[in-house]
């Protein structure tokens, strides 16, 4: 079972706004008429209940969505680029793989989650004509989208999960009790990977969903025996049910067996303890296990739990097993959801503080500048184009920057890094020193 993946997504770029002039026949002075480029696609992931592995993420890592279409002359707007749509099972944690913050959690089938969102699409001339300058010669580029690295882990989705060591009887447990056919064997480590089985209450037409998570052992929690891959399916499980090698077989101590179950746990997740629990005594047609029986019910009540004797191979047992689940069931608390839904899929604005920006010197010479609108606008700025130059030199005079540049102590000649875009200090005087400049 393929149930991890890391994946890189990155979001289309917007498209170019247009800087076309009007050109028509008894119109000596047409005005600007270039039109916004279209906003680039965004990277959804979307929960489709007919898959269940992460198993076509291990061969492609790297997903990219449409970018938006450019401007053009009489106002015409680009197109949008097309979003992208990565199908996961139902039951996948999304994580920001830097961060480690969870993104989303796709519990519904057919639920949404935006992971990379597509770049504005950059504006067009028209919206940079004003009363004194009217023939605006630039536009803007589009925004790129954005680029993350997600991290992505399935966690099944079952009301019931088999705890036990290897060779505990489990998945002859789990084929009795429902349809589901594990691969059994007189062998630990018999299962490697996760269980599902659908197990009916009898006498009525209440059902509930049980899990076989692979055998356990000390240090599970750390990773051994791949441990902690498989508790990683134990953590959306409403009851946990506990089951113990009642034969004594090989110098097991089954109450050895059921503290270090609860220890391994506890380790993994404190919270995972405290869920409801069951312990099923399994093996009971075994006279060892028979034995064993009396011994063990005081240490279990002592720990305030009750044994339930089973056999899984024999039958013994297992109505009553499973009445007391289902009651359990009843009262125990929702499986938990690791993020809350996204409203909806709309694609709104992001609020930025336009007045937030950050300098560091970077050396003699070199100074960064960050903030997220300052960042925005060098990036969607034309650095061929000498008009468009003036306008980033104009809106950081508006934003506050230069005047913090000049505090902190620039001179002409050096360079400023804003993001990924670099200019000097000092401008040009003209167009004709900027253009000498561009062809250096």
């Amino acid at each position: 079972m393929y149930d991890r993946a890391r994946i890189e997504v990155t979001a289309g770029t917007g498209g170019a706004g247009s800087a076309s002039l009007r050109r028509e026949k008894f119109v000596p002075h047409g005005g600007p008429d270039g039109g916004d480029g279209g906003r680039g696609g965004s990277v959804y992931l979307v929960a489709d209940p007919n898959s269940n592995t992460l198993l076509s993420y291990r061969y492609k890592r790297r997903y990219k969505a449409v970018s938006g279409g450019a401007g053009s002359k009489q106002k015409k707007h680009g197109k949008a680029g097309r979003e992208l749509l990565l199908t996961v099972p139902v039951g996948t944690v999304v994580y920001d793989d830097a961060t480690g913050a969870v993104v989303a959690d796709l519990l519904e089938p057919g639920e949404r989650a935006l992971v990379a969102r597509g770049g504005r699409g950059g504006l067009g001339n028209t919206h940079f004509s004003t009363s004194t300058y009217q023939t605006p010669r630039f536009a803007e580029k589009g925004e790129p989208g954005e680029v993350k690295m997600i991290r992505l882990e399935l966690k099944l989705l079952a009301d019931i999960a088999l705890v036990g060591f290897p060779n505990a009887g489990k998945s002859t447990l789990l084929s009795v009790l429902s349809a589901a056919t594990p691969k059994i064997g007189d062998y630990p480590f018999t299962t490697l990977e996760p269980n599902l089985g659908v197990v009916q209450v009898p006498g009525t037409e209440d059902s509930f969903v049980i899990a076989d998570i692979p055998g356990l052992i000390e240090g599970a929690h750390r990773g051994v025996g791949l441990g902690d891959e498989f508790l990683r399916h134990v953590e959306r499980t409403r009851v946990l049910l506990y089951v113990l090698d009642g034969s004594g077989l090989e110098g097991r101590s089954p109450l050895d067996d059921f503290n270090v179950l609860r220890k391994e746990i506890e380790l993994y997740q404190t919270t995972l303890a405290d869920r409801p629990s069951v312990v099923a005594f399994n093996k009971i047609d075994t006279p060892e296990a028979q034995a064993l029986l009396e011994d063990m019910r005081p240490h279990a009540a002592a720990l305030g739990y009750d044994l339930l004797p089973i056999s899984g191979a024999a039958r013994i047992g297992l109505d009553e097993l499973v009445f007391r689940l289902a009651r359990e069931l009843e009262s125990a608390p929702p499986g938990g959801r690791f993020a809350p839904p996204q409203s909806d899929d709309v694609l709104r604005p992001q609020p930025i503080d336009h007045g937030r920006f950050e300098i560091e010197r970077k050396g003699k010479r070199t100074w960064a500048i960050s903030g997220p609108s300052i960042e925005r606008l060098a990036v969607m700025t034309d650095m061929s184009n000498y008009e468009a130059v003036r306008r980033l030199e104009r809106e950081m005079d508006r934003m506050g920057v230069n005047r913090r540049l000049e505090e902190a102590g620039v001179e002409p000649g050096h360079v400023l890094r804003i993001g990924k875009v670099e200019i000097d200090w000092g401008g040009y005087d003209d167009l004709e020193e900027f253009n000498e400049y561009s062809r250096d």
